[in-house]
């Protein structure tokens, strides 16, 4: 950062990251300069609690040492300008950012003005340094409770896991509940039985040549006798294919209709991470990573950067006036008028704590196309462009028009008028593509046309498909479906869900296998002692209502303080009876009945960071370490040895031998003990329901779900 010139600057506008700064200060004039906070200037001190409980809760806050020299520099700046534009984003956060500068740099009240813009365009932004407004101190007061509630649950209970658990394990307010949902889904999980049930389809043929072209289709055994089928088993089926082989099929009843599909609403925060990693494989810190670049400006060339995309961090699914006559436009010059619906729609959020003052995340301007501004972006911020532009896009749009047709076929012994077993075949085609014109998600399901058929009409039985099935536990969260159960449960921000994540996995309390989430021995443990000590405060219930609580101070309908004095009384409570009764659970060294191969030492089976590990016992002269090796059941195809799961340095998981560096197979997938039965090579999970053969590529239906 350049020194001040001696001439007064005018006008000093002051925002969170460079990237922004400079995308805001190619709008403004000359008599404006635009500097970075390089973010957060102020919190609380790390080195304690920095929260006096005994006098209102008042906070102790400090600079921290690497931005001291940045904070310098900008109150000197300041103190050149007539005005003081604190520029920082439009949420709570960036509200308590605005606060912190204004402390920290020592500004006096009347010289600042707040400037808050959901996009970064030269329009929104002349609109907003045209009003400027105030810091809004109910939305400070709210960060700020936030802040406090979770420093006096982490700095309270951390402490207690030191002296019963290990050292380094700490606790959260929010991110505890997360793995708590975690844990209790893995019990789902382990606590379920399998119930094994059958099903019957019979492939049917039209007797007399189709003009569609289309002669065989599927129907489902849907009724005998007038009563729903339960085949429980394959003694239960074996029958009916006797019976059935030998009747006649003849179609009962074929009725045809129209079914209209609308289109989704455009992205919020949550829905973006899950549409990300659904169809982009992005995590939901990548996809925040990139959104932010996209959000903060993009040179596109010729001198023009702007903001490509609105605020990213947004519970709200409204949308400003202008930017749906954009999207008519667009879609009138592209498709024509019948792709525009006849009543523009109107969304409504989820969550139940949405600022409707806020809007959904779109394009700043729908005549950006992908393809236009595909060549100044990369991959990554391309991909994300194009989802969330044609996501928008395709919710102003007409919904898509189906042709249905559902066919019932009889079947029975042809001696018999009565026909006892009912077959049931439904089909679907497109006739009007509506949005899905613009906007399509991964694996969408294709057109399933059935061939004309008319009632009474004799069909030819192809063949029998009797198929085993295996009722399925309840999956894994991943990453997106995590970030769903929050929002569904009012737990966080749009703002939280990714650091969430982020932190309950650098914690060590959860790993990723197979892009879903399972907890680490570390983690059940300690969500065991927290559940047992402090059920009222880890729950999902009490995060909820203090979701709600914190929501009231931003509305200036509540106290902070009051509010977390509310909180703090029955917790100290709580805390003083786990001081008393909490039992040691100590995750002490044992001895592995080896030796050290550099010094000579006893290894032992030490607790890290990220749950077990091999190390000696002279550490720290010896600095000796192990993995530890986690059997999957699976030999190696290459040599014969055992498979073992690994994790990257990233926490990803992966299938490798035990004998690396020796042998150096390693598999993303997960590896089947079961053979390939076309060549008896190793099978791999490739999607839900099938593997995939590494020697031959076979396809291989699973009758069951894998163990993971």
């Amino acid at each position: 950062m350049a020194p001040p010139s001696k001439a007064p600057s005018g006008k000093l506008v002051i925002v969170e990251s460079p990237a922004k700064a400079r995308t805001i200060g190619r709008f403004l004039g000359g008599e404006y300069r635009v500097l970075a906070s390089w973010g957060h200037v102020r919190d609380l001190l790390r080195s304690k609690l920095a929260v006096d409980v005994e006098h209102d809760f008042r906070p102790s806050y400090r600079v921290p040492n690497d931005k001291r020299q940045v904070v310098k520099e900008l109150a000197a700046r300041a103190k050149t300008a007539e005005v003081v534009y604190l520029a920082t984003d439009l949420d709570r956060e960036g509200e308590a950012i605005a606060w912190h500068l204004m402390e920290s740099i020592g500004l006096q009240r009347e010289r600042v003005r707040r400037v808050v813009f959901h996009e970064i365009t030269k329009g929104a932004i002349a609109e907003s340094f045209a009003h400027p407004g105030a810091i809004n101190m109910d939305l400070v007061d709210a960060q700020q409770a936030r802040r406090i509630v979770d420093r006096l649950v982490g700095y309270k209970i951390s402490p207690l896991l030191w002296a019963r658990v290990r050292n380094r394990l700490t606790a959260g307010r929010v991110q505890s509940v997360a793995v708590r949902l975690i844990v209790e889904r893995e019990r789902e999980i382990d606590a379920f039985v399998p119930t094994e049930y059958w099903s019957l389809e019979a492939e049917l043929a039209k007797r007399a040549p189709s003009k569609a072209g289309i002669q065989r289709f599927i129907a489902k055994l849907h009724r005998i006798e007038g009563q729903p089928v339960e085949l429980p088993n394959e003694a239960a089926v074996l029958p009916l294919l006797d019976a059935l082989e030998k009747a006649e099929f003849e179609v009962s009843r074929v009725r045809t209709g129209k079914r209209v599909r609308k289109p989704k609403a455009p992205f919020t925060t949550s829905t973006l991470q899950q549409a990300a990693s659904s169809q982009l494989g992005f995590r939901a810190q990548r996809t925040m990573r990139v959104a932010q670049g996209l959000y903060e400006g993009v040179d596109l060339g010729q001198g023009e950067t702007v903001g490509l995309i609105t605020y990213m961090r947004t519970d709200s699914v409204q949308v400003s006036a202008e930017a749906k006559k954009q999207a008519h436009d667009w879609v009138t010059q592209a498709h024509g008028k019948e792709y525009l619906p006849n009543r523009s729609p109107a969304y409504k959020t989820k969550s139940k704590r949405a600022q409707e003052a806020h809007e959904a995340i779109r394009p700043t301007s729908v005549h950006r196309t992908p393809e236009k501004v595909k060549a100044a972006l990369n991959r990554d911020q391309f991909r994300l462009y194009q989802l969330i532009w044609q996501r928008f896009v395709a919710s102003q749009m007409a919904p898509a028009v189906y042709r249905t047709q559902t066919v019932d076929v009889l079947a029975g012994p042809p001696a018999e008028k009565k026909k006892p077993y009912l077959f049931r075949a439904t089909g679907s085609e497109l006739i009007f593509a509506g949005f899905l014109a613009v906007y399509k998600e991964k694996d969408e399901r294709e057109d399933t046309r059935l061939p004309p058929l008319k009632k009474g009409e004799q069909l030819d039985l192809v063949q029998l498909l009797p198929k085993q099935h295996f009722t399925q536990p309840p999956p894994r969260y991943s990453e997106a479906t995590l970030v769903k159960a929050l929002e569904e449960h009012g737990i966080g921000r749009p703002s939280t869900y990714a650091p969430i994540i982020s932190t309950i996995q650098r914690r060590g309390y959860v790993e990723t296998a197979d892009r879903t989430l399972r907890p680490t021995e570390t983690g059940i443990l300690v969500n065991d002692l927290l559940v047992e000590h402090f059920p009222d405060i880890i729950s999902v219930g009490f995060t909820a209502k203090m979701e709600e609580k914190l929501d009231e101070i931003a509305a200036g309908n509540a106290d902070w303080v009051s509010t977390v004095r509310e909180f703090y009384t029955p917790f100290a409570a709580r805390l003083a009876a786990a001081e008393k009764n909490m039992p040691q659970k100590k995750l002490a060294d044992e001895p592995v009945g080896r030796d050290c191969p550099e010094c000579g030492g006893p290894l032992l089976l030490k607790w890290g960071r990220y749950g077990k590990f091999i190390g000696c016992q002279n550490y720290p002269e010896c600095k000796h370490t192990e993995r530890v090796l986690e059997k999957i059941g699976v030999t190696c195809p290459d040599c014969g040895g055992d498979l073992v799961r690994r994790t990257t340095r990233k926490r990803r998981t992966f299938y490798g031998c035990a004998k690396y560096p020796e042998c150096e197979f390693s598999s993303w997938k997960l590896p089947l003990p079961v053979p390939c039965p076309a060549c008896g090579g190793l099978l791999v999970v490739q999607k839900k329901g099938w593997a995939r053969c590494i020697a031959c590529e076979a396809q291989v239906e699973l009758r069951a779900p894998p163990e993971q």
